[in-house]
Parts: C-alpha cells; sequence; structure tokens
C-alpha cells in the first residue's frame, strides 16, 4: 500500500508538473499571439466619426489674433475646395484629409460610408486663465465641455505660458470623450475632445521637431518653420496628428495598433515622418519655400503652407507621406 501511494503520489506529480508546463506554454503562445496582434495596425470594430463635424476651438490663454489665424486657416484647409473656397495647390492639405477616406472604405460598411468632413465651427476665449495656469485632464475636459457637442470635435488649446499635466513629460496633447450634457433623442451620448499646448517655451525640441532642435537623438539642424512661428507651427503637426487619431479611433475601440491604453494611431503610428525618406532624427525630402527658406509639405488656404504627418494605410500598415 505505502509503495502504491508512493508510486501514486508521483504520478499526480509528474501530471501535475506536466499540466504546469503546459498551461505556460498555452499562456506563452496566447501572449506570443497577443503580441503579434498587438503589432498589427487594424480595425477594432468600434465607431467612427463620419460625416460633418464642425472643429469649435477653445482658445486657453494667450494668443496673437496671427497664432489664431495659423490655425484657423488649417481648419478651413481640411475641407475639398469648392466654388465657395479658393483653390489649394498641390499637395493640400485637404488632399492629405482625404486620405483617411481609407479607413471608412476599409470597413466597408454603409454606416460609415463616408470620410468626417471637417468644418470651421466656434471660436471660445478665454483669455483671462479660469482655471489658472496649469491645468489637470479634467480641467481640460471642462473646458473642452464649453464648445458645441453635436456632431462636433471641441479642441482646447493652451499657450505657451499654460502647464498641462503630462505635458512635454510624456505628451503634447491628446484625443478623448466625454458625456455629453445634452442629450439627442432622449440619450445623453458622447462627444470627442482634442488638448494640444504650445511648446513654444516648455518643450519645442520635443512637441515642435522638427522646427527646433530635438532634446535627444541626431541632432540635425532645426528646419525654417512654414508660419515663421515655432509653437504655432509645432501645434498644428500635433493638432493634425490628433484629428486623424480623433475620427478614426474616437471612443478607443476605432483604428490603433498596440495595448488600448497606449495606442498608436493613425498617424501617432508614423512618428517623425513627413516625408519619403524620412529616418530616425530626419523629417524626410520635404518642400522647402524657394523664398523663406521654410519646409513643409502641404498647401493651405490664403497661401499657408503647413507640415502635417505621414498617415498609416490601414490596408497595408505602411506610412504614407504626401510628397
Amino acid at each position: 500500500m505505502a509503495s502504491f501511494g508512493c508510486s501514486h503520489l508521483f504520478t499526480k506529480i509528474v501530471l501535475l508538473l506536466s499540466l504546469f508546463h503546459f498551461t505556460s506554454a498555452a499562456r506563452r503562445l496566447t501572449e506570443s499571439t497577443q503580441d503579434q496582434e498587438n503589432l498589427l495596425f487594424q480595425y477594432h470594430n468600434g465607431p467612427l466619426l463620419s460625416g460633418k463635424i464642425s472643429i469649435n476651438l477653445i482658445w486657453y490663454g494667450n494668443f496673437k489674433p496671427s497664432q489664431r489665424a495659423i490655425i484657423s486657416d488649417f481648419i478651413t484647409s481640411l475641407s475639398s475646395s469648392s466654388s465657395s473656397k479658393p483653390t489649394m495647390a498641390q499637395p493640400s492639405v485637404a488632399t492629405w484629409w482625404k486620405a483617411t477616406e481609407k479607413y471608412y472604405h476599409q470597413i466597408n460598411s454603409k454606416k460609415y460610408s463616408s470620410l468626417a468632413l471637417l468644418s470651421m465651427g466656434n471660436h471660445i476665449l478665454d483669455e483671462n486663465y479660469s482655471l489658472g495656469k496649469s491645468l489637470t485632464g479634467q480641467q481640460i475636459k471642462r473646458l473642452a465641455a464649453k464648445g458645441d457637442q453635436h456632431n462636433a470635435i471641441n479642441v482646447v488649446l493652451t499657450s505657451s505660458d499654460v502647464i498641462v499635466d503630462g505635458f512635454c513629460s510624456s505628451r503634447c496633447g491628446t484625443h478623448g470623450s466625454a458625456k455629453s450634457s445634452a442629450q439627442v433623442e432622449g440619450k445623453n451620448y458622447k462627444f470627442a475632445y482634442i488638448w494640444v499646448g504650445n511648446s513654444e517655451t516648455q518643450c519645442p525640441g520635443q512637441c515642435a521637431w522638427p522646427f527646433h532642435q530635438p532634446i535627444y537623438g541626431p541632432q540635425s539642424p532645426p528646419l525654417v518653420a512654414p508660419n515663421n512661428d515655432v509653437g504655432l507651427d509645432g501645434m498644428v503637426m500635433n493638432l493634425a496628428s490628433l484629428l486623424a487619431g480623433t475620427v478614426t479611433n474616437p471612443f478607443g475601440n476605432g483604428y490603433y495598433q498596440g495595448p488600448a491604453g497606449a495606442p498608436l494611431e493613425a498617424a501617432s503610428a508614423c512618428p517623425g515622418v513627413y516625408a519619403k525618406g524620412a529616418y530616425p532624427g530626419y523629417a524626410g525630402d520635404l518642400l522647402v519655400d524657394p523664398t523663406t527658406g521654410a519646409s513643409y509639405n502641404a498647401h493651405g488656404v490664403n497661401g499657408r503652407k503647413y507640415l502635417v504627418p505621414a498617415l498609416i494605410d490601414p490596408s497595408t500598415s505602411s506610412c504614407s507621406t504626401l510628397v
């Protein structure tokens, strides 16, 4: 009996060890599969933003009228040219934005049959720093709620003397969603918002590169900003990236790559890429204005020039640029 008991115990131990190794192997295989899936840029079955959407700008702090015009003209430039708008030279900001249409075609759903048609909405000025000069994420959300929340994206823009949690240390801007205070058909709904900070005095080497010497990495000379304002041209680049991320992943379950908590989205999946030939520390073979020496890759309204990021092609998972 004793011998049988030892043998039985031994058999149980072997079985448990085998089960442990099998479970561990299965777990590693699952984690490996998940890691591989995280490397793919893919659609996660959530809603996208489509149709006519107004961009409301909430200006927090001190912005000159000329600075506000840089952002306003960029928003206007996102719309395709029509008889009521001046024709933009090519490559244009509107052509860049139209590339997001691929995300909608990829889904092949009548619900999302058209891309987000963005237009200039309202301007809300908060020049007296109503919430102070140091803001939390919740305060950004409160500011975003000041704009119209139906069929809109509310963009909070903070001036160079405003500190925001995480600004420079981990981000140059962000996008998110919040529950609307209003109702449509008796139901509350979520509205999308964006925050972008002016990094001119706080971290231009991080948030306004390539128009400023980088904080780290290859130390190539900074490029000339197309609107002669390093802080605002940096804001345009970050706003462009976040707008693309907002419409294609508004509520965290649209298009992205990697973990949901730290997703790489339509533009952020192509970091530092602005033109063909880009590599770490080099933005790519950009166009150069012969008069000013400014680097850019997209034309806008009113003779504006801008630098917009590459967008990842959802069908090939490769970065696509205008030039």
